[in-house]
């Protein structure tokens, strides 16, 4: 963009310009950081004045920040200093609204000063704001071109919030949670439970258990608690109630992954249902429209091809269990090219080819692809990769174990990915989340799990 000053010379009585902005709600958080006004009003997510509706109103001082935008700009541009801004304000805007913010020279002062009118409207010319601003113009004309500032991505997860939204009216899922014996442990059904979505029955040492829900402040008297000796008996006994009709998931608790897998993945008596377990990470990303999903990370160590086949069929399932349509999968490798020296392009290859013949279903599937390329519609282009996959993938496929929990451990503790954690491929879902998790990762999965158990029927 090309700015250009006017010298207090240059200037004339009834000179104008404006321009428009869509009020955001990102604008508004933005706001608060940069000011430290925190007034709920202006946060979106709360009810400023508790009428039982968020209020998502604009801060009056982002108003005139637009203002000012205009004076530093356009008119006079460049050079600009504020002297003297006086505003009254007359209608609120919402996220949302488009303002037409307009100043115009009402008086030229000595000393290079000038007083302009200025004004914010809405459509129809509402009137917003309105006031007179005094400033010093510049002395000399300059032209700037391409100015900027650096970008800023908001540290928020919308992409969870509408998932936990689409998921709130489905009937609770009766959850059978293996040794939420921490408190770490326990929030996480808790939350589950009081957001309507889980009905918990824990299973481990009634003790301990209780012992977590009194460091927590938490009050256990309307949910069942099964003794388990152990906490391979607590997996056990959480598997043996999906059997019994009693419950619809299994949830890890305080326990080691393995040592819930043990029981899940028992020939006899476990919950395998015909295809190869794999885990899957729904991963929020601040700035993605959208989710991302990262398998295998947690179950297949070293896949096959027909195992890798299988990885890809469940996160394709559970993408279209969450209301993706028509999931696209990157299968991932270290580049976009097959080579007989890179034993995980082969089996890329042969993946995209086997949704070519319908050997997977419910996604479009292309690799090899290398990470950029595969999220990234410009690296995509630049590499000259035609697809409909590239630099659009929804769900990525790593080569092996390792890659994928690395992947996802550097979304989440460098990108500030929020993550949840799941078990695709059994008879029910198994909510396979990280000792490391908080809160809300532990919601987001029991979210996740429910959409899926509502989707299996």
């Amino acid at each position: 963009m090309r700015f250009r000053s006017r010298t207090w010379d240059e200037l004339r009585v009834g000179d104008e310009a404006s321009s428009e902005r869509v009020a955001s709600i990102e604008d508004f958080y933005i706001f608060a950081n940069a000011s430290g006004n925190l007034n709920p009003m202006h946060l979106p997510d709360f009810d400023g004045d508790c009428d039982g509706v968020p209020e998502a109103r604009a801060p009056a001082m982002w108003i005139g920040g637009l203002i000012s935008a205009v004076l530093g700009n356009h008119l006079p541009g460049p050079g600009t200093i504020y002297l003297n801004q006086q505003l009254h304000f007359h209608a609120p805007v919402q996220a949302g609204d488009t303002l037409t913010v307009t100043v115009r020279v009402i008086e030229k002062r000595g000393g290079g000063k000038v007083l302009l009118d200025t004004r914010a409207t809405l459509p129809g010319e509402v009137l917003v704001a309105c006031g007179i601003a005094e400033v010093r113009a510049p002395t000399r004309a300059m032209v700037f071109e391409d100015l900027c500032a650096p970008g800023l991505i908001l540290d928020r997860h919308r992409n969870f919030d509408a998932l936990l939204e689409r998921a709130a009216p489905l009937p609770p899922l009766t959850v059978a949670v293996a040794a939420p014996q921490k408190a770490d442990a326990l929030a996480g059904p808790l939350a589950a439970l009081k957001a309507g979505l889980i009905r918990p029955i824990l299973i481990g040492d009634p003790a301990l258990i209780r012992a977590a829900a009194a460091s927590a402040g938490a009050d256990l008297a309307d949910i069942e608690i099964i003794a388990a000796p152990s906490h391979a008996a607590a997996a056990a006994r959480a598997v043996a109630l999906v059997h019994e009709g009693r419950a619809g998931a299994v949830m890890k608790g305080d326990l080691h992954t393995d040592v819930l897998l043990r029981e899940v993945l028992r020939r006899d008596g476990g919950l395998r249902a015909g295809r190869r377990l794999s885990h899957v990470f729904v991963m929020d990303l601040p700035g993605r429209d959208r989710l991302l999903f990262v398998t295998d990370a947690a179950i297949n160590i070293a896949p096959d091809l027909m195992t890798k086949r299988d990885i890809v069929q469940n996160a394709i399932d559970l993408a279209l269990a969450l209301g993706v349509r028509e999931p696209k999968v990157g299968i991932l490798s270290a580049i976009e090219t097959v080579s007989p020296q890179i034993p995980s392009t082969l089996d890329a290859a042969a993946l995209s080819k086997m949704a070519d013949r319908e050997q997977i279903t419910g996604g479009l599937v292309d690799g090899p692809l290398a990470m950029d390329n595969a999220v990234d519609l410009g690296a995509a282009k630049t590499k000259g990769i035609a697809s409909s996959v590239a630099g659009r993938a929804d769900i990525l496929v790593a080569p092996n174990m390792e890659a994928g929990n690395m992947i996802a451990k550097e979304l989440t503790f460098l990108a500030r990915a929020q993550a949840g954690g799941i078990v695709v491929g059994a008879k029910v879902p198994v909510i396979l989340t990280s000792r490391a998790d908080d809160e809300r990762a532990r919601l987001v999965s029991c979210a996740i799990a429910v959409m899926m158990a509502a989707a299996q029927g």
